[in-house]
């Protein structure tokens, strides 16, 4: 299966081929629509108008399924669509939490134990027994200079066979990733953070987009 929003996470149409059918759920030669993984939530999409109800990664594959009476049969030839607002937002608070994590562990010797990239907001938990507003302005600051230089996002495979990706700004991090992301550090935009004991030890920090 080839995973357009990988190669091209700007596309928003894409004429692909039902290869398998069982029920409700479809398999197509090549998809651009993600299927939740890493945190960040599912695209939304319809296949010749009809929409995409749920979506489950089985090994390297994405099975998408439909509403009843979809009335697809292996061989047909459709029309993949996704709502690109939400993607378009998705990933730039997905590379928004990234970064944020990536400043917020330079800063601390700290262990994330969660992570949720929605539409209206993003979160990542932490393992900390401090009040982790104390770095919010010196992090923001650093995020803020990254942002306004204009930084290019690289993207690809540290493992084609695995299908395990990574994003790279040169010169600052090199990170494990297969979520879909922009293009540049300027796209992703100034974000604010909010601070949430969500129990004990355990600090969030939500992100969101001043410009949504």
């Amino acid at each position: 299966m080839q995973k357009i929003f990988w190669d091209d996470p700007y596309s928003t149409s894409l004429k692909t081929q039902v290869v398998e059918v069982s029920g409700d759920r479809a398999l197509f030669k090549a998809t651009i629509a993600y299927s939740f993984s890493g945190g960040q939530e599912s695209d939304k999409a319809t296949i010749n108008g009809i929409p995409v109800i749920d979506s489950e990664k089985v090994g390297n594959l994405i099975y998408y399924t439909l509403a009843p009476g979809h009335g697809l049969t292996v061989g047909d030839e459709v029309l993949m669509e996704i709502d690109w607002v939400r993607r378009y937002k998705l990933m730039r608070l997905h590379f928004a939490a990234e970064l944020i994590l990536e400043l917020v562990k330079r800063k601390l010797e700290i262990k994330k134990i969660g992570a949720h990239i929605a539409q209206t907001k993003a979160r990542i938990d932490f393992d900390y027994d401090k009040n982790i507003s104390h770095i919010f302005e010196e992090i923001l600051l650093q995020y803020n200079e990254i942002i306004k230089q204009n930084l290019t996002i690289v993207t690809g495979f540290s493992d084609v066979q695995t299908q395990r990706r990574f994003w790279e700004i040169e010169g600052l991090s090199k990170v494990p990733c297969g979520g879909t992301h922009v293009k540049s550090t300027l796209e992703v935009g100034y974000i604010t953070l909010k601070r949430a004991n969500i129990g004990s030890k355990k600090e969030r920090i939500e992100i969101r987009l001043k410009n949504p």
